[in-house]
């Protein structure tokens, strides 16, 4: 029962700073407005982990490869910590396993981030379409690298944008690619993730 409230715990504060860290990828990816507030947090949140990192990690083509490489080792420690729970002792996993799963994982995540932020879009763009809040502003801009390769493709319907639901079939479909892959990764064995 212990070893379960530990997980449980373990999970839920790496991945959210997991997210974070993923957040701030993508705001990077996306060139996002740097002085936003969310911005700023990730920044900040994530700036103590990172500058060791950028030192031997240099960014290519705007991709944050210390911040991918940071998600991963974050990834990497969880599944260690996890497994070291389950086996109350150090476990007996191959290095190259663990980077798999973690890999895995990240982009995992990265699709989720991505899916629900072009829910958010979808939702605020029927509820308020002109709002100018900085957090709809963020999954705004998060969003639009996704969403513009498929509205360049999408025909105009007269206001309707389709988009969305391309978006959501792409993002299903990789999801679904993933979870094949965790399986064929051995990584059903361990915590329903």
């Amino acid at each position: 029962m212990l070893a379960d409230i530990l997980i449980t715990i373990l999970l839920i504060a790496s991945t959210f700073y997991l997210t974070i860290v993923l957040l701030r990828f993508l705001l990077q990816l996306a060139r996002a407005d740097f002085y936003n507030p969310i911005s700023q947090f990730a920044v900040k949140a994530t700036n103590p982990l990172l500058r060791p990192l950028r030192r031997f990690i240099p960014g290519w083509g705007g991709i944050d490869g210390a911040a991918l490489v940071l998600a991963v080792i974050i990834q990497a420690i969880t599944f260690f910590l996890i497994l070291f729970a389950l086996n109350s002792g150090v476990p007996s996993i191959n290095p190259l396993t663990l980077l798999s799963w973690s890999i895995l994982n990240v982009l995992d995540l990265i699709v989720k981030i991505y899916f629900w932020s072009v829910i958010a879009v979808v939702v605020v763009s029927w509820i308020a379409p002109q709002s100018n809040h900085p957090a709809i502003q963020l999954v705004a801009q998060i969003t639009e690298p996704v969403m513009r390769p498929v509205r360049s493709v999408m025909p105009s319907l007269g206001g309707l944008d389709l988009s969305p639901i391309i978006v959501f079939l792409i993002l299903n479909v990789i999801s679904v690619v993933i979870d094949h892959m965790k399986i064929a990764a051995g990584m059903g064995s361990i915590v329903g993730m």
